[in-house]
């Protein structure tokens, strides 16, 4: 194990910023690699699970990056791996296997890492915790010392973190936060009061919210808009900066889910304006100018009308169908889909999409299902190919996500620790090899 102490204080260019990092013992430790190759029964593809499963490890959600830019690493996160209760920021590289552990220390935000697409770059919120301060702050990782670092067995002193900002009092993160295209700015949820405890059975508290964002230079923050409702997924359009989508979360269907809204806060719109039989869930941008989302089909009352993954442009409304899939064994199986305990099988449960994923030159669409199934869909002739099978959609969803050439998609299963723990895979998205 390779261990150095991070220094408290880092210097920031242009602004220099007085702000304590927790102690960082672990930032660099190397895990051999576990990566093994498993050839689906149904579908012929060789699977690389990059994970062994022995950790609760699971990737970045669909909505952000989860290859480093050097296109060798994929940035993960842990709820164990540093040790129970520390969740922790890792990378494992695609090639060698080896894992490396980027974060450390109490209060790290693995819920919404940020990997920058222009540089090679982590960023991810830490926490106030107990004796360590009362605000949220911003935090960049230089990931290409780090890693070689890692490798050479050699880590210096200073670090690789600097703090970018400060978070005002009272800032609540939720919802994520996300980098704009040109990434000179972030941009974080949050809630304007404590929201009560979320019961059992029922949706996500609401209490008002909004956006705010975050100068990555100066580490100015100011206040892009406020919402009465809960702010959720909050992700900046990766080609066109100054545009962010959001949604209304509920944990469930909201009466309108998507808006979109300029980082000066003007132009707040709903993205697609929905009928009060739809259930729209799941947005992320398809590319510079389209969004893709799930028109949920999972009941038989929402089966009476259009359900499946949908393209709507943010230029036009216009809006296409690219297909959905029948039925589901989750509920005749009583394997549970959801991760939370007090959410059973419901034995009307009409499966389809679930998650989905898109290549952004508009070739290409993924989804998953509700037995832990990907498929892959062409756009252009709606053809349907089925890719992996058996992910086990628990302890969390597979949560598809294309590598950056196209070639493969990441995602999380459930397969190897039987739905106890996730673990890492990458499938193929060519013909598979027999």
């Amino acid at each position: 194990m390779i261990a150095r102490v991070m220094l408290a204080c880092l210097t920031v260019t242009c602004l220099t910023l007085a702000a304590a990092t927790p102690a960082a013992a672990q930032v660099g430790r190397v895990f051999p690699s576990e990566t093994r190759t498993i050839v689906d029964r149904t579908t012929g593809r060789t699977i690389t699970a990059l994970t062994s499963g022995a950790y609760a490890d699971l990737k970045i959600y669909q909505t952000h990056p989860q290859w480093a830019a050097d296109g060798t690493h994929i940035i993960f996160r842990s709820m164990d791996r540093a040790g129970a209760g520390n969740p922790q920021i890792f990378a494992v590289d695609e090639i060698s296997g080896v894992i490396v552990q980027l974060t450390d220390g109490p209060g790290t935000g693995t819920g919404s890492p940020n990997v920058a697409r222009l540089s090679n770059k982590l960023y991810y919120m830490r926490r106030p915790v107990e004796g360590g301060g009362n605000r949220y702050r911003l935090i960049e990782v230089d990931l290409t010392p780090l890693l070689a670092d890692a490798k050479a067995g050699t880590l210096r002193p200073g670090g690789y973190e600097r703090v970018i900002a400060t978070l005002p009092d009272g800032h609540i993160e939720v919802g994520g936060f996300t980098l704009d295209a040109d990434e000179r700015t972030a941009y974080t949820g949050f809630d304007s009061r404590p929201a009560p405890p979320r019961k059992p059975g029922e949706p996500v508290p609401q209490v008002p919210g909004g956006i705010r964002a975050i100068d990555l230079t100066t580490g100015a923050v100011r206040t892009v808009m406020t919402t009465p409702f809960r702010m959720g997924h909050v992700q900046a359009n990766p080609f066109v900066p100054g545009e962010i989508l959001y949604c209304h979360e509920t944990g469930g269907d909201a009466p309108q889910r998507m808006f979109i809204v300029k980082a000066d806060g003007t132009g707040n719109r709903p993205v697609y304006p929905e009928q009060p039989w739809e259930w729209v869930t799941h947005e992320q941008f398809a590319d510079a100018d389209h969004v893709i989302f799930n028109l949920m089909g999972h009941r038989p009352a929402l089966r009476q009308h259009q359900t499946g993954i949908v393209i709507v442009s943010l230029r036009d409304g216009s809006v296409t169908n690219i297909g959905q899939i029948d039925g589901g064994t989750s509920a005749r199986t009583g394997v549970p889909y959801f991760n939370q305990p007090d959410q059973r099988p419901d034995p009307d449960n009409r499966g389809g999409y679930w998650h989905n994923a898109v290549t952004y030159d508009g070739r290409l669409a993924a989804g998953d299902d509700f037995d832990g199934n990907l498929h892959l869909i062409d756009r252009a002739t709606g053809k349907r190919t089925l890719l992996s099978t058996g992910h086990r959609m628990r302890p969390d969803h597979i949560h598809p996500s294309f590598s950056p050439d196209n070639s493969r998609i990441l995602i999380n299963s459930g397969m190897l620790a039987d739905g106890k723990r996730l673990a890492l895979m990458t499938v193929p998205v060519g013909d598979p090899a027999r």
